[in-house]
């Protein structure tokens, strides 16, 4: 009797290839004084199954650790006075006091460097678990929700209700649109965008084309058409004076109505003038064109806030063009921006205490430069403001663990068990 061993090839190679290219690793980092974390054997085990050979990886190695040095000796000289602490690769929390006019003001920074950590993922949540619009929630609650390692609150939202009032954007899906044309910020696994953010849709039937004005927002003007999808709940508000409600189903005109509309599940509400929509009738097919203005390539998440900190570089505060003067003075602020090395920045500033007197637009808008923002904006404030790290709030807002909000801007890192799973 003979017995036959069948060897595995190219698992053996591989394995010799780990052996070879940790051991590159290795070399490499103790001559950096550099510890290797996961991140960085992940990069090496995407090099492996790409065929990247011994000196590409010591290259991409190498690169890393220059990063690492870099972004480290640029938060020292961005945060000279903070407390700078290491929440996970690639993600640093800062605390700071800032004196302006001698007077105190508490301030958290949570700086991201993705060049860095691959698997954090920056993206906006709802306070609901079902999609549904209408909910508020703790940040605390949102972020552990989602496994979190930091989070602020997000863009403004109608308080009776938690309806988000602005742009909202998840994984692709458009859950709010804009008001006055107020500014955004993309999210995309590689960059970031900002511009002020327009709701460029249609309805059409036959020859009629007709602009739908928003999505899931209240209605400002008699004259506007408004998109209600099952997100916003189960039925549409009352149709305008002089307006009709469209119940559109399977592509189809399904009921017309004055009355607010059952939202079917497949399907949504168009509601607007009767001048504007008298084309539409019974069982006539019709198809729902969503855009929004820029089409940002590449983004996956969209939050709104406003005003404008930071453009192009410059301080540029559009209170008045974006309908916000009634946020003026110094108060409690929430911010977000980015920088030219594509670091991004989200900041909370404590206000109405003795402790810390917080800031003025204007006095943030600096201040989000100095951080080096090419661009940044405002986000809701206020009794609002909130910020989470690590399972714990840690600023100081009015009321204690921060008020029910309507959504979050989270920071979140895939596990290392999930990299393998799905590189496996």
């Amino acid at each position: 009797m003979s017995i036959t061993v069948a060897y595995n090839y190219k698992s053996i190679r591989k394995m010799i290839n780990h052996s070879l290219y940790f051991t590159v690793l290795l070399s490499v980092f103790c001559s950096q004084s550099f510890l290797i974390n996961n991140n960085l054997f992940a990069k090496a085990d995407e090099a492996i199954n790409t065929g990247a050979n011994i000196k590409q990886v010591e290259e991409q190695t190498r690169s890393l650790t220059e990063e690492k040095q870099r972004w480290e000796s640029m938060l020292r000289q961005r945060y000279r006075n903070g407390a700078i602490l290491t929440i996970a690769d690639g993600v640093k929390h800062i605390r700071m006091v800032k004196y302006i006019n001698k007077r105190p003001v508490k301030i958290n920074i949570v700086e991201v460097n993705r060049n860095l950590n691959p698997n954090i993922e920056i993206a906006p949540q709802l306070a609901s678990t079902s999609t549904k619009l209408k909910q508020r929630a703790t940040i605390r609650t949102i972020a552990s929700r989602n496994n979190s390692i930091a989070a602020v609150n997000g863009t403004y939202f109608k308080f009776q209700n938690g309806v988000p009032l602005g742009t909202l954007m998840i994984n692709k899906k458009v859950y709010t649109g804009p008001l006055h044309n107020r500014v955004a910020m993309g999210i995309g696994k590689n960059e970031f965008k900002m511009a002020q953010v327009q709701f460029n849709s249609t309805i059409s039937t036959g020859r009629e084309n007709v602009k739908v004005d928003n999505i899931n927002q209240p209605r400002i003007l008699s004259t506007l058409v408004l998109l209600y999808t099952p997100d916003w709940g189960q039925t549409s508000p009352v149709a305008p004076k002089y307006g009709i409600n469209l119940t559109i189903q399977g592509n189809k005109v399904t009921a017309l109505s004055q009355a607010p509309a059952s939202i079917p599940q497949d399907g949504y509400v168009i509601s607007g003038p009767k001048s504007k929509l008298g084309a539409f009738l019974l069982n006539k097919k019709v198809n729902l064109d969503i855009k929004m203005t820029p089409e940002w390539e590449n983004i996956d998440h969209i939050i709104s806030g406003g005003p404008y900190l930071v453009k192009d570089g410059g301080v540029y505060i559009d209170v008045t063009a974006q309908k916000l003067n009634a946020i003026t003075g110094k108060n409690p602020r929430t911010a977000i921006g980015y920088t030219a090395n594509n670091e991004f920045i989200m900041v909370t500033v404590d206000g109405r205490e003795h402790a810390s007197v917080g800031m003025t637009l204007g006095e943030l808008a600096r201040m989000m430069k100095s951080f080096g923002c090419i661009n940044a904006m405002n986000l809701d404030g206020g009794g609002s403001t909130v910020m989470y790290v690590q399972g714990r709030i840690v600023n100081s807002p009015a009321q204690k663990g921060g008020i029910p909000i309507s959504n979050a801007l989270t920071i979140t890192e895939r596990t290392r068990l999930a990299y393998d799973e799905n590189n496996s």
